[in-house]
């Protein structure tokens, strides 16, 4: 009923950059938060930003000055833009949504399939 796609994630050499995406479609009322999370040879799953309708956002802290999430203005798409990335940044990152599908129903939270990102050392 509602999918979520993400893009953006490669290879980059540290030091490097890259900037991932994530859109919401299908049945879709109101998009509440979403979310990117990560884990990789490194690091146990964990959230690394988080932000709601509002724009307020939360970072995890081993991103903190060099990774910024934001969303479009429809509120249906989520970025990451990460900056300074070294090899502890590799693994697979997911994004997920609180969605509201209908007005009268609950809000769901919706994950995508994931998109790689490996830092070269």
């Amino acid at each position: 009923q509602v999918q979520l796609v993400e893009s953006g994630g490669g290879l980059v050499q540290p030091g490097g950059s890259l900037r991932l995406s994530c859109t919401a479609s299908g049945t879709i009322s109101n998009v509440i938060s979403m979310y990117w999370y990560r884990q990789g040879p490194t690091r146990q799953r964990e959230l690394v930003a988080h932000i709601t309708t509002g724009s307020l956002t939360v970072y995890a802290d081993s991103v903190k000055g060099r990774f910024i999430i934001s969303r479009d203005n429809a509120g249906r798409t989520v970025y990451l833009e990460m900056t300074s990335l070294n090899p502890d940044d590799t693994g697979v990152y997911t994004c997920g949504a609180d969605v509201r599908s209908i007005q009268s129903m609950p809000i769901r939270t919706w994950w995508g399939q994931g998109t790689q990102v490996t830092v070269s050392s």
